[in-house]
């Protein structure tokens, strides 16, 4: 008998992508849709996201949350050339099965590449582009791969996927969704350390890469309007250097100073490592932007 899957809220609703459960909300009544992405493998219930989404709300927009497959409640799923062009495909068909597009796409760190990355491969579905915290360089991008891919690797080559379903991350997610714990276990063992394997690769900086994974000469695809929300002036995960390349790279895109502090990522790590906050809630700034990203939409 298969496991039951998440308990979903009031509020929550589920769409199948490739074979896999993606759990959704819509916040608001009218207006155009903002599809909102978060970063890291944290889901749409992070701290920090839901006040930013609902300051968009009262600005007159509708707004779109989704756990990324491999985030909160959706199903994980392990293929595409990497993480991101996964995402970025499940997020193309969540706007368009859900028939809410051309829409708005916005994320920070690792959502702001997903963004871009779907802005790139579907330009179709997209009406405007912000991103902020935009992870570059190669500490940014070294931390990445070593962080969500290498314990994978080391789980599945030691004792096969009963090992990878034992890392905490996964356990996350299994906790999250039950039937998360079937899906990793019934997966291929020489087929996941290919996929990881793949996906490590994207995270190794390579000329010509401004962000992880994609060819700089994928920018050229994107040709709406862009907000970028430059990185703080000392973040070594989303550096200033690379947002800066980015607006370099998107043609008409209007580059803004953060609307937080300079070293609001610094001090939230701080935070963290000092057993100050229970999860990594840096994304508890990100309401700030809310005045700066309306204006600009209202444009």
């Amino acid at each position: 008998m298969a496991t039951a899957g998440p308990k979903l809220r009031r509020g929550e609703k589920i769409f199948e992508v490739n074979g896999g459960n993606v759990v959704y909300e819509i916040l608001g009544r009218e207006g155009e849709f903002i599809a909102l992405t978060p970063g890291g493998r944290f889901s749409k219930d992070i701290d920090g996201l839901r006040p930013l989404a609902q300051a968009l709300v009262k600005g007159g927009y509708r707004v779109l949350l989704w756990d990324r497959p491999n985030c909160g409640k959706s199903d994980v799923q392990f293929y595409g050339q990497s993480e991101s062009h996964m995402r970025a495909e499940t997020l193309h068909a969540l706007i368009t099965g859900l028939g809410i597009g051309p829409c708005i796409l916005a994320g920070g760190s690792g959502g702001a590449r997903d963004s871009m990355l779907t802005t790139m491969l579907y330009p179709e579905i997209v009406r405007k582009l912000v991103v902020w915290n935009i992870v570059g360089g190669i500490y940014g991008t070294f931390v990445l791969g070593s962080y969500y891919i290498v314990p994978s690797i080391l789980a599945v080559r030691g004792t096969g996927m009963p090992g990878v379903a034992g890392i905490g991350e996964w356990r996350e997610r299994i906790a999250e969704n039950p039937a998360n714990e079937e899906r990793i276990l019934s997966f291929d063992r020489d087929e996941f350390l290919k996929v990881m394997l793949r996906w490590l690769n994207a995270f190794v900086s390579k000329p010509g890469q401004t962000i992880p994974g994609v060819d700089d000469e994928m920018f050229d695809n994107i040709t709406v309007p862009t907000l970028i929300i430059r990185g703080g002036e000392n973040d070594m995960d989303h550096p200033k250097r690379t947002s800066l390349e980015v607006s370099c790279l998107i043609k008409g895109s209007t580059l803004i100073d953060p609307p937080w502090p300079e070293d609001a990522w610094e001090r939230a790590s701080e935070q963290r490592a000092a057993g100050k906050v229970k999860r990594f809630n840096m994304f508890d700034t990100w309401v700030q932007a809310a005045p700066a990203i309306l204006e600009f939409l209202g444009r």
